[in-house]
């Protein structure tokens, strides 16, 4: 195991009712506040209503950006940055999933810079003196509400990039499951996939001795596979929405990496070049091209992470470790297909017309993953793989 400083830095508030709390924990920064949420689903919970009444009980100045899309847009990075230039804003407050937050961190990086946003993503610029963020979590996915990271796409020059600092960690995160009970099917699946990816990314490293973290991570996986099925076959389930919320933030908030090498990484790199040209839905694009990314590894050096996590999470009982590692493979795509989410590129109508750019570009700052290093050809077969 490395040496290492850890410090997580976002002040939880779970459970139900904790609004009140939220808004206190808010004014112990600014009483000028930018809200962003996306379109309507924190005013049909009413989520948007209880943190504006409070903020107008309190006398705190507040103005609105909403219309962020899944996938967050630069475009409304830079709309965030100019509304609190303009009105002297002094705390960003995110109402919803991780693309709310994603944006919000954008934005709170960018006002106190002097060039574009999209240098952050560029790595032109390095985060310094951003705004204070906090959300009110309402998807349980990217593990957004308890790190400093974000990634933000351009539609001009058609790219999905990822930024990030410790400073853009939230100040403090509401995590309530009741204001997931609305999320539908479609998104309570991806969301499950996109928590168990971000433990995949972190597990699959050449890392020794690192036990607390890797028996953490399965763990983290075992409860996406016990709890995903039953919110989405029991939307309103507490128990279930209440640790898959707890499971998105723990997985991606340094628990499972801290101590190990860098994450692999490579899979979330390539989706994020899928997306960036056809929108796809994150988790729905980690469903397809992980198993696909996890057969293109295996090789007999590797087999042995793969066949610990089939043996301390899927039950396989097979001594030889390339066959184990196989049969983990198979039975994660069996559990993602379970949740009904697509298994191939085609199933969601995108072609291969664009393969070999998107292998390009997810490599464009040089080979990609640890765990195996892809250079773009590597990553254009993984995607002919999938389609």
């Amino acid at each position: 195991m490395k040496n290492f400083v850890y410090q997580a830095g976002t002040k939880i508030l779970f459970g139900k009712n904790q609004v009140n709390n939220l808004v206190d924990e808010v004014l112990t920064y600014s009483n000028r506040v930018l809200i962003t949420y996306g379109k309507n689903s924190v005013i049909k919970s009413g989520l948007l209503e209880k943190v504006t009444s409070l903020f107008k009980e309190m006398g705190v100045f507040y103005k609105e950006l909403n219309g962020i899309q899944p996938n967050p847009r630069i475009s409304s990075v830079r709309d965030g940055i100019r509304l609190c230039r303009e009105n002297d804003l002094g705390f960003i407050l995110a109402l919803g999933g991780g693309s709310v937050i994603d944006a919000s961190k954008a934005m709170a990086a960018g006002v106190n810079y002097d060039g574009d946003a999209w240098d952050f993503c560029l790595r032109k610029a390095v985060v310094k003196n951003p705004l204070p963020i906090g959300c009110a979590l309402t998807l349980a996915a990217t593990g957004s509400e308890m790190n400093g990271n974000a990634v933000i796409s351009n539609d001009e020059t058609q790219e999905k990039l990822a930024m990030g600092s410790d400073l853009l960690r939230p100040k403090v995160s509401m995590l309530d499951p009741t204001y997931t009970f609305s999320v539908n099917k479609w998104q309570t699946a991806a969301g499950t996939v996109d928590i168990m990816s971000h433990i995949f990314e972190q597990y699959f490293t050449p890392d020794k001795g690192t036990d607390i973290q890797d028996n953490i991570a399965e763990s983290i996986v075992r409860t996406c596979i016990k709890y995903g099925p039953i919110a989405i076959r029991e939307p309103e389930n507490y128990e279930a929405r209440a640790n898959l919320m707890w499971a998105s933030s723990l997985a991606l908030n340094g628990l499972t990496s801290t101590g190990k090498m860098m994450g692999d990484w490579a899979t979330h790199g390539i989706e994020h070049e899928v997306s960036a040209i056809y929108d796809l839905t994150h988790g729905a694009g980690l469903a397809i091209i992980f198993p696909y990314w996890m057969e293109y590894v295996l090789t007999e050096n590797t087999a042995y992470k793969f066949a610990r996590l089939g043996r301390n999470v899927f039950n396989i009982l097979e001594e030889d470790e390339l066959s184990a590692a196989k049969q983990t493979i198979m039975a994660i795509r069996s559990f993602f297909n379970s949740l009904d989410m697509p298994s191939k590129l085609s199933e969601v109508d995108i072609p291969d017309e664009y393969f070999k750019i998107m292998g390009d570009k997810a490599c464009k700052f040089g080979p990609i993953g640890y765990f195996k290093r892809l250079n773009n050809e590597a990553v254009t077969q993984i995607l002919m793989m999938a389609k």
